[in-house]
């Protein structure tokens, strides 16, 4: 066993930390499961709170540009108030819900160049340090499988994904950030678009499925977005016509000027909101581009290309190593 974290703040000759999550990758909304394993130190101490925060890499937009910085998107309390003895090895099992809107950082195994993490933090006679920070893996929700690999039959390729800080108006969305993925336009309609853009917001009820197309230019029109939103029931995932019910939003959002603000539902009870970014929000810029190789050969399985940028990995893996770095300062 081999504790990957000295908790700083409290001192030489403090506890140690690691957080293990179990293996495989979360679902939105589903349950993140794993243990904090406790080692005592050269003195036995109290332990007040032992707690995980949920972060995330997000974009932010504002007057002077780009930013990027992490968020802490959820806080869970899995421990404390016991005592912790010299030396001393205590493991803590704990199970917490993911929010419904937790970003997808994978599709059949690929990294989207996504960065979440799982950041321990555990108090100690008034101290508190955050301890350890483990990467965290999430797969898509059937719907939002279903609706990417439609994309991917239909001709649509991978570009880049990121988190945007900001909201999406007239939506559901809970988390302060949402995420977009980038597309290259299938070749059916290259002519009329330079990429689509697809967020999801999950809830538990379904899946609301917003794109944008960033249409081009005509002879006598400039280009402009057109925007779209459909939502989606969660048991509609194994019973839908997904290339043909995609096909239809595709040519809605690509075709039809009067797309900007429309809507449509599928199930019961699905809300019709108009379609827009709020003024508080921001039309994104160039995403993590680095992040996945996946050029135009779309996003099914086989499809995804499997290549992913050695950047990317390096990037993510520089991303934890600093932030474990600033919990040392801390």
């Amino acid at each position: 066993m081999v504790f990957k974290r000295l908790l700083g703040a409290i001192g030489v000759g403090g506890p140690s930390v690691d957080t293990v999550l179990d293996g495989g990758a979360a679902l939105p909304g589903g349950t993140l499961t794993g243990r904090v394993l406790l080692r005592g130190g050269a003195t036995a101490v109290e332990v007040e709170h032992i707690g995980l925060e949920l972060i995330a890499r997000v974009e932010a937009e504002h007057a002077e540009g780009e930013s990027e910085g992490t968020v802490a998107f959820e806080r869970f309390t899995v421990g404390g108030g016991f005592r912790l003895g010299e030396q001393e090895e205590r493991e803590l099992p704990f199970s917490v819900p993911l929010p419904w809107e937790t970003p997808v950082t994978e599709l059949h195994g690929q990294p989207l160049g996504i960065v979440l993490g799982v950041r321990t933090e555990v108090a100690v006679a008034g101290a508190r340090d955050k301890g350890d920070l483990d990467p965290l893996a999430v797969r898509p929700l059937p719907v939002q499988e279903a609706v990417l690999e439609a994309l991917g039959a239909l001709g649509f390729g991978f570009r880049s994904a990121d988190l945007e800080y900001g909201r999406i108006g007239g939506t559901g969305q809970q988390l302060p950030f949402y995420q977009e993925i980038e597309l290259t336009p299938a070749p059916q309609c290259a002519h009329a678009v330079n990429e689509v853009e697809l967020t999801f917001l999950a809830s538990p009820l379904g899946v609301e499925v917003v794109l944008e197309a960033d249409k081009r230019g005509g002879l006598w029109s400039s280009g402009h977005d057109a925007l779209t939103r459909f939502t989606v029931r969660h048991e509609d995932a194994a019973t839908l016509d997904w290339h043909r019910e995609v096909d239809g939003w595709i040519r809605q959002v690509t075709e039809h000027r009067d797309a900007y603000d429309s809507h449509a539902s599928y199930g019961h009870g699905g809300a019709h909101l108009p379609g827009h970014h709020s003024p508080d929000a921001h039309h994104s810029g160039p995403g993590l581009g680095t992040a996945v190789a996946a050029g135009a050969a779309g996003l099914a399985v086989g499809v995804v290309g499997g290549m992913v940028a050695a950047e990317a990995v390096d990037e993510i893996g520089d991303f934890f190593e600093g932030e474990e770095e600033e919990g040392d300062e801390g």
